[in-house]
């Protein structure tokens, strides 16, 4: 009798364990599908890391990320690896026809020309055959360069003419002689003395244009001997584009709506003090721009 109870507890214990086995069977299938899950999240963190790294410390290879683009430290060595095509030399002509223009002469085309002209000294113009002296019979154009003249910083004063009449002065004993002021042009920009409009167009050309901050723009000018703050610059900007540009794009805003077809380009950006939100929230901007068979208006809009 105690055999058998024996025998019926070593089974209840076995399918007990039996049952515990495949509990632990099961748990360990979960486990280990959520441990390659894991890995695989780990793995893809580690390698968001290892780009963030990258950007932010190692050295960025714009020429393979966007071929049309070049880096901005070794612009040089990139494009001095690159051949130059060459300029075609003036066509030889047997017969008589007009000689097409090469590219050498399209070059220099519109360009003023001034000549330096290489002579000998009083001394140095002597025969050296008979020791007499020599005289001037030609002149041979050896090479052409460009010249670059570096911009010119100067103050111009408007100063204001008064005008008086001699007869009133001689005549006129007790009424106020009469006194006539030229006209002056307004400021381009009120309140600013020293803003002409050369010099917000060439602060706004390089800004847009040549993409030069307007940090290095104030460092180019303190060497050149003027100090204007970025923050005056700045504000320059802002007034130019509301009462000059705005006008003229949204001309141009309602030509751009009369087209069919059209481009358009989102990029995120945060923007600083905007009213109505938060530094941290995302603000976007978009770029629209019309395709081959856009409306030629843009020309009757500039010359409006």
């Amino acid at each position: 009798m105690d055999k058998d109870k024996r025998i019926a507890q070593l089974e209840a214990e076995n399918a007990e364990l039996k049952n515990k086995n495949t509990t632990l069977f099961r748990e360990n299938e979960k486990l280990s599908g959520e441990n390659a899950k894991l890995k695989i999240l780990n793995d893809w963190y580690f390698e968001q890391f290892r780009l963030a790294q990258q950007r932010r410390f190692g050295s960025s290879s714009e020429r393979n990320l966007l071929p049309d683009q070049l880096n901005l430290f070794n612009e040089a060595e990139v494009l001095a690896n690159e051949p130059i095509p060459e300029l075609e030399a003036d066509e030889v002509i047997t017969y008589k026809r007009k000689k097409r223009k090469g590219k050498r002469d399209e070059f220099y085309e519109g360009l003023p020309t001034e000549q330096v002209v290489h002579e000998l000294s009083e001394n140095e113009r002597i025969c050296p055959v008979c020791g007499g002296p020599i005289h001037a019979c030609g002149h041979t154009v050896l090479r052409r360069e460009v010249a670059v003249i570096p911009a010119q910083i100067k103050a111009v004063e408007h100063v204001q003419t008064v005008y008086s009449c001699r007869n009133c002065e001689k005549t006129t004993a007790d009424n106020p002689v009469p006194m006539v002021k030229a006209t002056v042009p307004a400021p381009v920009i009120s309140g600013s003395g020293i803003a002409s409009p050369s010099l917000v167009a060439f602060v706004m050309c390089n800004k847009y244009v040549l993409a030069l901050p307007l940090y290095r723009q104030e460092q180019e000018l303190q060497r050149a001997g003027i100090h204007i703050l970025r923050q005056t610059m700045s504000n320059w900007i802002i007034i130019a584009a509301t009462r000059w540009l705005a006008p003229i794009y949204e001309l141009l805003y309602e030509e751009l709506l009369k087209n069919q077809i059209l481009h358009a380009d989102e990029t995120s950006l945060q923007v600083v003090k905007e009213a109505g939100r938060n530094a941290s929230q995302k603000s976007y901007m978009w770029m629209y721009q019309t395709g081959k068979d856009a409306r030629q208006t843009h020309e009757k809009i500039l010359k409006t």
